[in-house]
């Protein structure tokens, strides 16, 4: 296992999972918006020659290519392990994607200083975990791009990025994520 840090490159195959946990911060949002939970949702972005082409998440399953699949929300962030999984076959991309964003974003609004414990790990073929990206406290945005995943050719490498953005929906980062390509 690698522990990736912001702008560490790993070299990726095959398929993979993504898979985010978290919890939420004792309290959280008891001042500002009642105490309800905290409701992260992960979401992979493929771009294209610097154009958006698809976007899986909770309300979109599944990439029209079915190369990338959204395994399930998690509303809570309850439980052990993994509270969201996205399933990846890089061997099945669509051959005009040459970018895929891992993002989170807090649906209901909270910014990520509200959350504990929460990473972003990448699982290989063999559900071995290949590279982990810890994302900590402290975050005034209500989303962050955690992974970058850029294609060379016929390999793949996945880049740290833990880069904030202000992005509820995963289907309004479009602008966000463009600078960062």
């Amino acid at each position: 296992m690698i522990e990736l840090q912001i702008g560490q490159e790993v070299e990726l195959a095959g398929k993979l999972r993504m898979g985010l946990g978290w919890d939420k911060v004792p309290h959280a949002g008891a001042l500002s918006a009642g105490a309800r939970d905290v409701d992260l949702d992960a979401s992979a972005i493929e771009f294209g020659g610097g154009r958006l082409f698809d976007i899986a998440f909770y309300n979109n399953t599944q990439t029209r290519d079915g190369s990338v699949v959204h395994l399930g929300d998690n509303l809570t962030g309850s439980g052990e392990g993994d509270d969201e999984l996205i399933g990846v076959d890089l061997g099945r991309v669509h051959p005009q994607i040459d970018t895929i964003f891992l993002l989170v974003t807090s649906y209901q609004g909270q910014t990520l200083e509200w959350i504990a414990n929460a990473y972003c790990r990448v699982l290989g073929e063999d559900d071995v975990e290949v590279a982990r990206v810890t994302l900590t406290l402290g975050i005034p945005d209500t989303g962050v791009v955690l992974a970058r995943i850029t294609r060379d050719g016929d390999r793949w490498r996945l880049r740290a990025l833990g880069e904030p953005v202000p992005v509820q929906l995963p289907t309004e980062s479009e602008r966000a994520l463009k600078r960062l390509l």
